[in-house]
């Protein structure tokens, strides 16, 4: 079971062989979001993801198991927005309490060479590598992020 208390958190680095800004554009482009958020095995149910990125903006969008059907609503919104480097935003099931839900940081940072260093923070939920669960989802989404933005660098 998945450890949701304030305290709890972890943090995911990724390095993606693409711009910053397209990695931007994937974290806040509706149709680039559809593409990757999601582990691989799962699914982005069809015109679930909606997007308003700015400060108290929503998001939402619905993950479907192809497999037997379970679907997972998430829903959050955006406390921070600093284009294209950070963006701060709530993450939970739609109907949860924005204060109460656990809080994502995404910052990306410039390397050169059209690469990109994400550093993806969580806190409010405990993950560790080989949970299979939060922290393996996310990167596993990571993965299909990394296959995306390849797909889609010039």
């Amino acid at each position: 079971m998945t450890d949701r208390t304030h305290d709890a958190e972890f943090t995911i680095t990724r390095t993606f062989d693409a711009p910053r800004d397209l990695v931007w554009r994937a974290w806040t482009e509706s149709a680039d979001a559809a593409a990757w958020w999601h582990p691989r095995g799962i699914e982005i149910k069809e015109g679930s993801v909606a997007i308003d990125v700015r400060p108290g903006g929503r998001y939402a969008y619905t993950m479907v198991n192809p497999a037997d059907g379970s679907e997972y609503p998430t829903a959050g919104v955006y406390r921070e927005v600093d284009p294209p480097r950070r963006l701060v935003f709530t993450w939970a099931s739609p109907g949860d309490p924005d204060d109460l839900a656990p809080v994502v940081t995404v910052e990306l940072a410039e390397l050169g060479d059209e690469r990109t260093e994400m550093r993806f923070h969580v806190r409010g939920v405990a993950g560790r590598p080989g949970d299979e669960d939060v922290y393996d989802g996310w990167d596993s989404a990571f993965d299909v992020l990394g296959e995306h933005l390849m797909a889609a660098t010039p």
